[in-house]
């Protein structure tokens, strides 16, 4: 069955006929172009500082065949931007969904984080000129970029607690603090960073203190400390940087937006850039489960006496693990839907449901996985050790999931409290009328 059959009733109105043909030319170009070359881009990297130095051949090769299938730049929108390929939020998560089953392909397709989430502000906050000096190249792949937010000093899972400080001084802003987990920050064709930081420290609306500027990678005053692993992955060349930043100076014309609209630009990147890493997480748990299917069914592989797969247990795990595929993709998609219909924050709700539940699930089925590979599962010779410290991630990036748990029952709670209540009365009330009326008792005591 090819993709675009595959797609969920309940999401088949909201997909048109071209998009439908471009979901089977990005399984098609996922899993016979990609996946295959996922080996060939290790290779090409070698070993190591040459991998922090490299860009693969096999990634230029795989871009320019992408460019003539018309799979690039999916991710933008129609409704919201005029630079992307032109599909909805839902008709590019079923894509994204695909492009999650390979390391490189949301690269090759020029639709990989944290350029996605940074040519959106650009798109969407930046002037004509920074448009044309950096949305302009990166919309083209011929640059990367990185957004620098996190700082190690501070708990970064309250935004309002960023210390990066940025003074105005003549026609500069000089920059003075320090960032970590600046993904992409790494790679040597990154050339472009977006830095939040304070400019207005004292402000007594402490949404109203922050800022993001663009800092061009390589301006003098920035050093970049070392480079994080993941679960000892470095992620090589893409990386994970400590950058410190001492008296660096950029022009007035580096702030984007304004002064002050740090909180309204983060906001509008971080939504959708939540759905796009979900998107992509439910095709990590498809691939999850490919590989747990193919090991329970080896024949060389038995216990007791019969294939793993002949074992209850297993054929527990395998059923479970689709119902939970299947129920986290429609989370998915009805966020991307609600997202269409208006925007990142009309879907708050939606898309905090699926930040926090499509990981945790996903894990769950890697997991399961790994434990049917035994050893082989947590080393090298399968993806599913690199899939689950990836996915693990997620459960922290963009916003702990016990942020996202707060505000969302903080929210529930507030929208529903008085009128819960009021309706629970007035159908008391009403059953002891009706019980009083046919000459009963009333029971309860609450």
């Amino acid at each position: 069955m090819s993709a675009s059959t595959r797609i969920p009733p309940i999401a088949q109105p909201f997909v048109s006929e071209r998009a439908k043909k471009t979901l089977d030319l990005v399984e098609e170009f996922v899993e016979k172009d990609c996946i295959p070359a996922d080996a060939v881009f290790s290779a090409e990297l070698g070993e190591g500082e040459k991998r922090w130095q490299t860009t693969p051949v096999v990634m230029e090769q795989l871009k320019e065949k992408a460019k003539k299938l018309g799979l690039w730049n999916m991710f933008l929108p129609k409704n919201h931007f005029t630079q992307g390929a032109g599909f909805t939020n839902l008709e590019y998560g079923l894509m994204a969904e695909l492009l999650g089953k390979s390391k490189i392909a949301s690269e090759a397709t020029n639709n990989a984080a944290p350029d996605t989430g940074n040519m959106e502000v650009l798109a969407k906050y930046g002037n004509d000129a920074q448009k044309q000096q950096w949305l302009a190249p990166l919309l083209e792949g011929k640059i990367r970029s990185a957004f620098l937010m996190t700082e190690p000093d501070v708990a970064s899972s309250d935004a309002t607690n960023i210390e990066l400080n940025i003074r105005r001084e003549g026609n500069e802003y000089v920059l003075n603090g320090s960032k970590w987990w600046s993904s992409g920050a790494g790679d040597p064709r990154c050339q472009i960073y977006l830095v939040m930081g304070k400019t207005d420290p004292n402000n007594s609306d402490t949404y109203k203190q922050q800022s993001v500027v663009l800092v061009p990678a390589g301006t003098r005053g920035i050093t970049v400390q070392r480079m994080l692993h993941v679960y000892g992955y470095d992620d090589a060349p893409h990386g994970h940087g400590h950058i410190v930043f001492n008296n660096v100076r950029v022009p007035l014309s580096a702030m984007i937006l304004g002064e002050g609209r740090g909180f309204e630009i983060i906001q509008g990147r971080l939504g959708p850039g939540r759905i796009h890493h979900a998107m992509r997480t439910i095709g990590a748990a498809e691939k999850a489960l490919e590989w747990m299917i193919a090991r329970v069914n080896d024949e060389k592989k038995q216990t007791f006496g019969k294939p793993l797969s002949a074992h209850g247990v297993i054929l527990e795990w395998i059923a479970k693990s689709r119902i939970e595929v299947d129920a986290a993709r429609l989370i998915v998609l009805n966020a991307a839907i609600k997202i269409d219909q208006g925007n990142a924050k009309s879907a708050l709700k939606e898309i905090a449901q699926a930040k926090v539940l499509v990981p945790q699930t996903v894990l769950t089925i890697i997991d399961r996985a790994v434990q049917a590979y035994g050893a082989a599962g947590v080393c090298q010779d399968t993806p599913l050790a690199y899939l689950w410290a990836g996915i693990r991630t997620l459960r922290i990036a963009d916003g702990p999931d016990e942020v996202h748990l707060q505000q969302l029952g903080r929210r529930e709670n507030r929208a529903r409290k008085d009128a819960v209540i009021a309706k629970l009365k007035w159908q008391r009330e009403e059953s002891e009328r009706l019980l009083s009326a046919a000459g009963f008792k009333p029971k309860s005591h609450l």
